[in-house]
């Protein structure tokens, strides 16, 4: 399968040397080469249907900042939810789809969410192979989705993350959390982030990255996604 990953962004100063940049994370998650297109430069395929499957990445940025390359993403992003390409948004991409798609995406009223997460299986999806009732991943935002677009269908959350897994028709998957941060990399993020998140959210992330993540299932799960034809 051809993928494409749309960049968004890239680690903070001093924390690339730890896992790479964002595609690194991904091709390292998925076991398998993409091709990147940094679209705050602008770069894009020539065709939506040059690539079977696209993801976009995390950002620094929020979805809803005035930034001159926000209004072609969200162009981007319908045009591939109208084809019969694949699309996987993380975080910040999980949040542009919403935007795109009719949704609304906002500062999260509970504040920084940090560390490993449990989420909940609302829904099992036919791609949730090996299928997971609770999984746990690793969450790095202060935005979220407070309405959904029209046709998501929320597939887990937790109470602090309602609408942390979307799908939205056959070919547009929605992912709060990052199953492609390595916990090393999750850390490093953390410390400098902590005069951010205060001293108490810090504290539960930091006791929280004693669990393991799922990202091994999760990344099955994406794999699968992006395999399977229209439904």
């Amino acid at each position: 399968m051809k993928l494409a990953v749309l960049v968004c962004d890239e680690p903070p100063p001093g924390l690339s040397g730890i896992a790479g940049d964002y595609p690194a994370m991904f091709e390292r998650l998925l076991g398998q080469a993409l091709t990147p297109f940094d679209v705050r430069a602008g770069q894009y395929p020539a065709q939506v249907e040059d690539f079977q499957g696209y993801l976009i990445t995390g950002s620094r940025a929020s979805v809803y900042d005035p930034l001159p390359w926000i209004p072609p993403l969200e162009d981007f992003v319908r045009a591939v939810a109208a084809s019969p390409s694949k699309l996987v948004g993380i975080c910040f991409g999980h949040q542009m789809i919403g935007q795109a798609l009719g949704g609304r995406v906002e500062r999260w009223p509970l504040g920084w969410g940090v560390g490993i997460h449990r989420f909940s299986v609302y829904r099992r999806a036919p791609w949730m192979e090996p299928f997971l009732e609770e999984f746990r991943l690793i969450l790095s935002c202060q935005d979220q989705i407070t309405e959904l677009p029209p046709g998501a269908v929320v597939l887990g959350g937790s109470a602090f993350s309602p609408h942390a897994l979307i799908q939205i028709g056959p070919n547009v998957l929605g992912m709060q959390p990052h199953p492609e941060f390595p916990k090393a990399f999750a850390e490093a993020l953390l410390e400098q982030r902590r005069h951010l998140v205060g001293e108490e959210r810090y504290a539960e992330a930091r006791a929280s990255l004693a669990l393991e993540p799922s990202a091994k299932e999760v990344a099955g799960w994406i794999r699968n996604f992006l395999a399977t034809g229209p439904s």
